[in-house]
């Protein structure tokens, strides 16, 4: 192998593909960068066996070759060196690299122990829009649960029904829901239902991405879902899992309504999250005539109260949320202005975005002391 680029091309890549990269494996194979130079394309790979990534870079080739390099001595490395061509030489005693007053020799291993991304990329399912990954997926994935011990809930439900483009994720306390409408050059050839791990689509969202759709592939022989545009691709292995039944905790009525400015509800969460977070991060919201009152109160350290102007439709109320919970989902919203519909304070609140039925938001209540 033998093959020449410049520095900076090969910095920018290598900072995405290092996210498949194990940190900690008893396979030291995982360890390493399989990197691969043929018909004009360097390629380089990285793998924990949960995700791997692939990316592309056109390169000059004077000498085909495959081998496996420690990805975190490369990395570092090529963070460093200044920007200029470089050349990268595969000798018996390892891959040398050549630039302007450097030079370098670094260890290698068989590629034939690295193992492959995928066995099968099995059949294009459906091709998204970039901007959809960008705006709409952030808003969704956070949802997910963290726990690995409940698989279900750890991933994001793609599916297509009806016409619609499906992403949903729940941690049991609270979901996100997205719907899009698929154009006609879009549309799957068959119905899909894809549970991905939460991880997978943070990657997905983090892709230094093109401008051209992105296309999913699902193999049901290696059960492994793969998102490919232009010069990387990601894959990812699929959650064998029942997704629950979101539909049946999504109310269908409610009794008030709230639309109101998202930043002013924003800061008036984090300024009572300052007492909610020493009494298990509860905030209390009374719904009144044209306002709402967000406090808390933690015995240990005191207690706080803001008021926000806000337009409401229906009952006067009152409901208590996880703090936290809150502020995730206006962290992930650009939206200016939402809404909040209830009923009561023992069912869930649904948020969503003023003049937009495509998202939804649901957040279970906290019973607090003196309710009935």
């Amino acid at each position: 192998m033998k093959i020449s680029l410049l520095s900076e091309n090969l910095q920018k890549k290598l900072l995405f593909v290092n996210h498949a990269v194990s940190s900690h494996s008893r396979l030291p194979i995982l360890l390493n960068f399989l990197i691969e130079a043929k018909k004009g394309i360097l390629s380089i790979k990285a793998t924990d066996l949960e995700i791997g990534i692939n990316i592309d870079i056109p390169t000059k080739i004077e000498e085909e070759g495959v081998t496996t390099i420690p990805a975190k001595t490369f990395s570092e490395l090529i963070s460093i060196i200044p920007s200029g061509k470089i050349t990268l030489t595969l000798k018996k005693e390892g891959l040398e690299l050549t630039g302007e007053k450097i030079k370098t020799l670094l260890q290698t291993s068989s590629p034939e122990d690295f193992p492959k991304l995928y066995e099968d990329m099995g059949g294009e399912k459906i091709k998204i829009k970039k901007e959809l990954v960008d705006k709409e997926f952030p808003k969704v994935v956070f949802a997910a649960s963290s726990d690995a011990a409940r698989p279900a809930l750890s991933g994001v439900l793609i599916k297509e029904e009806k016409g619609k483009f499906l992403i949903v994720a729940t941690d049991g306390y609270r979901l996100s829901l997205k719907k899009y409408t698929l154009e006609n050059k879009e549309k799957p050839i068959d119905d899909i239902s894809l549970l991905v791990p939460s991880r997978v689509i943070k990657e997905l969202i983090l892709m230094d991405k093109g401008e051209e759709e992105i296309k999913i592939y699902s193999s049901n022989q290696s059960n492994q879902i793969i998102f490919l545009q232009n010069e990387i691709t990601l894959v990812g292995r699929l959650i064998e899992a029942e997704f629950p039944d979101y539909g049946k905790i999504i109310p269908t009525t409610f009794s008030t309504k709230i639309v109101f400015d998202k930043e002013d509800l924003q800061k008036a969460v984090k300024t009572c999250y300052v007492f909610a977070r020493e009494a298990a991060n509860i905030v209390r919201m009374f719904i009144k005539k044209d306002k709402v009152i967000v406090s808390s109160n933690a015995p240990s350290v005191g207690e706080n109260t803001v008021e926000i102007d806000a337009k409401i439709t229906g009952e006067e109320n009152e409901i208590a949320f996880n703090a936290r919970y809150l502020l995730d989902l206006f962290s992930n919203i650009d939206d200016e202005t939402m809404s909040l519909e209830t009923t009561g304070s023992f069912n869930p609140g649904v948020f969503k975005i003023e003049k937009d039925d495509s998202f939804l938001h649901l957040i279970m209540p906290i019973r607090v002391q003196g309710e009935s």
